[in-house]
């Protein structure tokens, strides 16, 4: 529908009409649905550690910001490929502004979270100030990538099963 109120274009009943089931699903459960709570909750974690050790200094926080940044990366790695082959493989999901809008900046976050961890690899010291920076532009291109995400799910029905029975 338009927003004047009028009828819909015929554009926009076109894209509403293409098939948005996902493509990589375990039982009719999408996989990439799945997979992204694990980046999104260490990419949060590593932010607690650079926090907490901004906070008391104990090199415990270093060692698990550490970690937690590298499993971040890792796993948005992992939610980025099969998030990927839902976009390449579902062309309901492609014709999608918001597809490629949650796309790029969940790429760009990865990125981020990549640099975060590699940093960290190299040298310790670096994680105040610009570990904790890092962690602070990583959170918010998740809050960006997640309501890109969300935009999918809840106002596109991007992975969502149908089913007629009640």
């Amino acid at each position: 529908m338009s927003e004047t109120g009028g009828t819909p274009s015929p554009v926009i009943e076109q894209v509403a009409a293409q098939d948005v089931s996902s493509a990589v699903a375990v039982a009719g459960h999408p996989l990439h649905a799945m997979s992204v709570h694990f980046p999104i909750a260490f990419v949060i974690g590593t932010l607690g550690c650079d926090l907490l050790y901004w906070w008391d200094g104990d090199g415990f926080w270093l060692r698990a910001g550490l970690w937690s940044a590298g499993i971040a990366f890792a796993a948005g790695v992992g939610a980025g490929l099969i998030g990927t082959a839902e976009l390449l493989l579902v062309p309901g999901i492609r014709v999608r502004v918001a597809s490629w809008t949650h796309a790029v900046a969940a790429m760009t976050l990865i990125a981020i979270c990549g640099m975060n961890w590699g940093m960290r690899l190299n040298d310790a010291s670096v994680v105040l100030p610009y570990g904790l920076l890092m962690s602070l532009l990583a959170a918010a291109f998740t809050g960006l990538a997640g309501w890109h995400g969300g935009k999918l799910v809840f106002d596109h029905g991007v992975g969502l099963m149908i089913n007629e029975k009640r």
